[in-house]
């Protein structure tokens, strides 16, 4: 029997439906995503919430000529589904498949490419004054973001911009769903907790309007009233108001018979506009309802079971979890600091024994490294973990306000190099490049998880800014010492010594998660091998060691090649007038789509096959202008 679903290739099959064939999709489609996201992974708990609220915008507005972008893109499986990818779903967030995020040159529904936090209400509105200046007055612009993102500074620019242009199409669609991938935190979040419900706000707003009906004079005040009895019953909507946004809501996000209507409304109003709407993370699949956090994003599992803990090696997340706790309880000026990332980073434990030395700052990476300045100013101990991707946001605080005073604020960066199925938006690939040239500032990579654990001591003991920077997932599996000592800094150590005849001694200089790689190589061909550990201060007697003892250097490092780690190398080598035959292997300089790590190795020329093929390569080229006669030479 074919499903409402599988008749669905585009918004404009939607509109012929009726209201039951509507609500009938929408349990078909919840069904499907649940099903399809068990076997790829992805962001399930976010994508069920916001079912119903895809299928209304899609059945109200002409996508993708009206313009539709989603912050983050979490939330956008729907969307995908029904603007004519269903059948592509089973590639989500695989090698050469369907991002998990909107993707411009994945569809024309796509207008705006997301993955950070923050940035719809910003690019609707470039896209409205767009509209404007093309003379396409009847476009509508629709920002679809979440309670969570609300949080971040760079909203509240836009929505101070937006408030003054009251000739555009804009609607910005709160998604109140009272969870972001971390519970939402600060002043702003209380205040979008007091909800009510639609209901309870059309009494209240029906109320305002009768107290002045009777009076003539007085019905020029009605608007006014109505924004009083708005305020009384739902006192966020000022905030919105405060810039100049007409604010309408809170509805019911999961009942189309409201959002269908109060779209359809809105959609023939203009100036900057905000709909308030009410969901429920996971809506529709009881695991997810239960545990939002846990099933935002997830591998593939089994759906009728949910997700089932297996038992692992520690994570570099789990080391960092469990050295700041160790630390903390010798120190009680340890401060622990989040941009909303307290399960993803590895903060829980931390949270729960020290709660008063714990801050949840919100999406606001910017502040975080700040606030950290200011504790570290007074003599604590500030530990501000970021993801990598996420710490770009930051690169003004972390130069202005840490490095050039010089302040003891450690910055654990989480998921340093590619991250897999979350693609270009997530994959840490700059982080090295961007921060190494900022003075003040050391950097450090770990290769295995003692290494972490020792580097995140190393940097909780120093008096400067300091980085520890580690991959996602897993480590080799390295046991770890429960005592801490400090590394010498700005020095490498030796793991293997080549024994390659002359003419084919080769030198690994490893950053990192890369020294797995260089050992594996250089067993196949005996060479030498360096876990460099730092990336500023590099070790330059070591790289200087390397060049004099081998024929060629091989630099390693999971970051893009341009300003990283090798280029320290190379910075050294020129300094010190040593002349070197140097072949970087890293990140190329094109942004790396989503797929398996594996995947990804390959395709970067990262993985072990591909550096040995490299080096030969690189080798025989060599050897064959050593061999070559040189013509023209006089015997």
């Amino acid at each position: 029997m074919t499903t409402i679903l599988e008749t669905i290739n585009s918004p404009a099959d939607l509109k012929k439906l009726s209201m039951p064939e509507l609500k009938q999709l929408a349990n078909e489609l919840r069904t499907f995503i649940i099903d399809n996201v068990s076997k790829t992974g992805g962001h399930l708990s976010s994508s069920l919430g916001t079912v119903e609220l895809a299928i209304a915008i899609h059945y109200v507005f002409d996508t993708p000529e009206d313009r539709l972008v989603w912050d983050v893109g979490h939330q956008a499986y729907a969307h995908k589904i029904l603007t004519g990818r269903r059948d592509r779903m089973s590639t989500l967030r695989q090698y050469k498949g369907l991002s998990g995020f909107p993707k411009r040159s994945e569809s024309p529904y796509d207008c705006f490419g997301t993955g950070h936090s923050s940035t719809s209400i910003s690019a609707i509105l470039g896209m409205a004054v767009a509209a404007k200046t093309l003379g396409k007055k009847g476009r509508s612009h629709i920002a679809v973001i979440g309670d969570g993102a609300m949080t971040a500074g760079m909203v509240f620019e836009a929505l101070n911009c937006a408030g003054d242009m009251k000739d555009l199409r804009l609607l910005v669609i709160l998604n109140d769903n009272d969870c972001s991938i971390s519970p939402p935190v600060g002043a702003l979040k209380n205040h979008f907790t007091q909800l009510m419900s639609g209901q309870f706000y059309a009494q209240a707003r029906d109320i305002g309007k009768a107290i002045v009906r009777p009076f003539p004079k007085l019905f020029d005040l009605t608007k006014r009233a109505e924004e009083y009895s708005k305020g009384m019953v739902a006192p966020h909507s000022t905030l919105f108001e405060e810039f100049g946004m007409n604010y309408h809501g809170p509805i019911d996000g999961h009942d189309l018979e409201v959002l269908i209507p109060v779209l359809q409304n809105m959609k023939q109003l203009n100036g900057p506009l905000v709909l308030h709407v009410v969901t429920q993370k996971g809506h529709g699949y009881a695991p997810a309802v239960d545990n939002p956090t846990k099933y935002h994003g997830i591998s593939p599992f089994d759906s009728s079971k949910g997700i089932v803990p297996s038992p692992h090696a520690k994570t570099y997340t789990e080391v960092f979890s469990d050295w700041l706790v160790d630390i903390a309880r010798k120190d009680p000026g340890v401060i622990a600091i989040t941009p909303a990332m307290k399960e993803g980073s590895g903060l829980v434990a931390f949270a729960k024994e020290f709660p008063n030395r714990f801050f949840d700052v919100a999406i606001a990476e910017q502040h975080a490294a700040t606030f950290a300045a200011g504790l570290a100013a007074e003599g604590l101990k500030p530990v501000c973990t970021f993801y990598s991707t996420f710490s770009q946001r930051a690169f003004d605080q972390i130069v202005h306000d840490v490095a050039i005073q010089d302040l003891s604020v450690l910055f654990p960066l989480d998921r340093g190099g590619l991250v897999g199925a979350d693609g270009a938006t997530h994959h840490g690939s700059f982080d090295l490049s961007f921060l190494r040239c900022i003075p003040n500032l050391v950097i450090m990579a770990p290769s295995d998880e003692n290494e972490c654990r020792q580097m995140l001591y190393t940097g909780y003991k120093l008096d400067h800014p300091a980085i520890v920077r580690y991959p996602r997932g897993r480590g080799p599996g390295v046991p770890v010492d429960k005592e801490m000592h400090e590394l010498p800094l700005g020095k490498a150590r030796l793991v293997r010594t080549g024994n390659a005849p002359k003419g084919a001694r080769v030198a690994m200089l490893a950053f990192g998660s890369m020294l797995a790689e260089a050992k594996a190589v250089a067993e196949k061909i005996d060479a030498t091998v360096y876990d460099m550990r730092f990336v500023k201060p590099v070790d330059g007697d070591a790289i200087e060691e390397a060049a004099k003892n081998n024929d060629l250097l091989v630099t390693l490092e999971e970051n893009v090649i341009i300003g990283g780690a090798g280029d320290a190398c190379l910075e050294v080598l020129a300094a010190k007038g040593i002349p070197a035959d140097v072949f970087q292997i890293g990140i190329p300089d094109r942004f790396i789509q989503q797929g398996d790590n594996l995947h990804l190795y390959q395709e970067c020329g990262m993985d072990e096959e591909s550096i040995l093929n490299k080096i030969e390569e690189r080798t025989s080229q060599k050897n064959r202008v050593i061999l070559e006669p040189s013509y023209g030479a006089q015997d």
